[in-house]
């Protein structure tokens, strides 16, 4: 992972934006936003994506990180590019998950993040 000092004055909701519009004109498949503020100590969003071969999801990686850069957003790192099933591009407040269908099916992040706040939720009630 590259390491690098993220230097942005967008706003949460500005860089979401900023990252759904991206992977919408990327042709990205079912976009979906997760808010994790407050699950999370990495990030306050994922933005989990699915493109339709290892080529489409690094090319959607790549421009990702190519329109964050001319926001002044530098990317704190980019995961999986190589392989191309999954890649992850940490934004800061924002961490996108590119993958191919089957990899996102297994993994089935929305599911999990779902699951995790439904249990803090009832942690909390009986508390």
């Amino acid at each position: 992972m590259t390491n690098k000092t993220v230097d942005t004055s967008l706003t949460s909701d500005q860089l979401t934006d900023l990252v759904i519009s991206s992977l919408e004109d990327l042709k990205a498949i079912d976009i979906q936003q997760v808010d994790v503020s407050g699950q999370s100590p990495l990030t306050d969003r994922f933005v989990i994506a699915t493109g339709n071969s290892t080529r489409h999801v690094k090319s959607m990686a790549e421009k990702l990180v190519m329109k964050a850069k001319e926001a002044d957003c530098k990317p704190l790192g980019v995961e999986g590019e190589r392989e191309g099933e999954w890649v992850l591009v940490d934004l800061n407040d924002v961490i996108v998950h590119l993958m191919l269908p089957r990899t996102r099916a297994f993994y089935n992040l929305e599911k999990l993040w779902e699951a995790s706040s439904q249990q803090r939720g009832s942690a909390s009630k009986s508390a």
